[in-house]
């Protein structure tokens, strides 16, 4: 049994795994969670800085919340953060799709399975023939 302290409140709680958070604040962030999807859905053209104010959660709450792609924003919203290869603006996630196509293609030429060596030119056989003397 692992037992730590909570991040946030400081109580004492059984660690299962994940952020270092007790039950309760992860009940309440997910609460905050919700809010903040809502006042979104709501308020499309506001930015990072007027949802934290208006949801009482830090910026950097809601970029992890980008990052995770739990929150995801229209092109035309000014929310955008940055590709963590290139540093482009991008919605949600962490990569562009310039970025996570490059990736992806790295990742496939480097699991190829080696194509097998043609098979090797046989000469032709000197037959055993016959000879008299």
């Amino acid at each position: 049994m692992d037992v730590r302290n909570c991040k946030t409140c400081g109580r004492l709680f059984n660690y299962l795994g994940g952020p270092n958070i007790c039950e309760a604040c992860r009940a309440d962030i997910e609460k905050k969670f919700q809010n903040t999807k809502e006042y979104i859905r709501e308020n499309p053209r506001a930015s990072i800085q007027e949802i934290s104010d208006a949801n009482e959660v830090t910026t950097n709450q809601i970029r992890q919340w980008i990052r995770e792609e739990r929150l995801q924003f229209a092109d035309d919203s000014p929310v955008g953060i940055e590709c963590e290869i290139c540093g482009a603006t991008i919605r949600t996630g962490k990569y562009c799709e310039n970025c996570k196509n490059k990736t992806a293609d790295a990742l496939s030429k480097s699991i190829e399975k080696p194509q097998a060596p043609p098979p090797p030119v046989q000469k032709p056989k000197k037959e055993n023939k016959m000879r008299f003397i």
